[in-house]
Formats: C-alpha cells, structure tokens, sequence
C-alpha cells in the first residue's frame, strides 16, 4: 500500500476541485486524459495549478511525461527534493571558521 504524502493529497485536491470530484476518487493510477476525460488546456490549467501551489516551474518540454496522477506526484515530489537541496549548498562551509583557545 502506498503511502500518500502531502504532494499527493494537495495534487489530488486540486484534480477533485477542478473535475468536481471526491478526492478519494482519484488514484495515482489515473491517466489524466483517458481515465479524468482532461483534454490539452485542462492538463495545462491543472499543471499550472500545481506550479502555483509548490511555487515551481514545470518546462514546457517535460508535459509530455506527465500522463498520470502518478507521474504528476513523482515529478512534483522530485522537483521539491531538488529545490530544497539546491539552497543547502549556498551555506558556508564551516571550515572556514576560526577556534579561538
């Protein structure tokens, strides 16, 4: 069983809102146009929904892989590790500090 995380719940939140829908409805398993009915411009609204929400950037080349709810999640959750390990490297290093005797 999969454990659902903050991303997934918000993720499916804002699929529910916009398709009108009980969240609990909607799995990771959904493909977003076949199994949600999402034509082109509803994927991009929700996409840009998401940008919103987790203050990202999704390139216009990586669309093409987000087809599920599941891919969305993942992409999302990878995003958010890496924007968060980007602002690690800019502390200073503490080898540069001085102890004093």
């Amino acid at each position: 069983m999969a454990t659902t995380t903050t991303t997934a719940i918000k993720i499916s939140t804002a699929l529910a809102e916009y398709l009108k829908r009980d969240p609990a409805s909607i799995t990771e398993a959904h493909h977003l146009r076949d199994d949600l009915g999402l034509d082109s411009m509803a994927v991009i609204e929700l996409l840009y929904r998401i940008e919103e929400a987790f203050d990202i950037q999704i390139p216009d080349e990586d669309l093409a892989a987000l087809t599920t709810v599941g891919h969305v999640i993942n992409y999302v959750d990878k995003r958010l590790g890496s924007t968060r390990n980007s602002g690690a490297s800019k502390k200073p290093s503490k080898s540069t500090s001085k102890k004093r005797s």
